[in-house]
């Protein structure tokens, strides 16, 4: 593939969805031709089953629920990532794989296998360049998606009422998988100000796409830059 694809992870409140878009946002002000999506959704099929999926007031069982991540996935993978990539763009996707191994694997009660098993169907050998692992105590995140569902005037999502144990399990999940692949993922302390965090976002990915030989110039420097909107 030419392109570079690019996840951002983390629990629920990790400030995730934010850096995402800044990352988007930034590349897109540079030049680079970026592609923005998430899941579960991101494909018109995708979106579709999203809407199944956070609207099903948690009746779905857990396997059920894991094979419809995986069909998700796999329309977002071959109707919008695959032909992004091919023709040399840079995706940087909300969420990805790793939040299904972390979520209904180990969150939740699916075998691990076949958790795995489902991934390699849905996304082959189209997995991220490089993964992103916003990392907080759970505490602190379940603390951050309160304040934020407040403020938006929406009831807790059912994941934000799992508990403080469930979060703690998924937070050890990505955790896992970044230990697995230290040339692949990067994990950074989402504990700090948004603006701290962005600083390393933005260097991980700068130095990833350098090192992955894409045609850089000084626009990708380390300059300030403004704070979000």
């Amino acid at each position: 593939m030419a392109g570079f694809f690019v996840s951002v992870e983390g629990v629920d409140g990790s400030g995730k969805s934010g850096m995402a878009r800044r990352l988007g946002d930034w590349l897109h002000e540079k030049s680079i031709a970026v592609v923005s999506t998430r899941e579960p959704g991101g494909s018109a099929g995708a979106e579709r089953i999203r809407e199944l999926l956070l609207g099903s007031g948690g009746i779905l069982d857990p396997l059920a629920e894991a094979l419809l991540f995986a069909a998700a996935r796999a329309d977002h993978v071959r109707k919008l990532i695959v032909p992004t990539l091919e023709a040399g763009g840079v995706v940087v996707s909300d969420r990805f794989s790793d939040s299904t191994i972390a979520y209904q694997g180990a969150g939740s009660t699916v075998d691990m296998a076949v958790i795995q098993q489902l991934q390699q169907i849905a996304v082959g050998e189209h997995r991220p360049d490089l993964v992103i692992v916003l990392d907080v105590d759970p505490a602190i995140s379940m603390e951050r998606a309160r304040k934020r569902n407040g403020d938006a005037g929406v009831k807790d999502d059912r994941f934000e009422v799992e508990g403080l144990a469930f979060h703690a399990r998924v937070r050890e999940g990505f955790l896992r998988q970044a230990a697995t692949d230290r040339s692949r993922y990067v994990v950074i302390d989402a504990s700090r100000t948004p603006d701290e965090v962005w600083g390393d976002v933005r260097r991980a990915v700068r130095d990833a796409l350098l090192k992955n030989g894409m045609e850089l110039t000084n626009s990708l420097s380390l300059a300030p830059l403004p704070s979000p909107r």
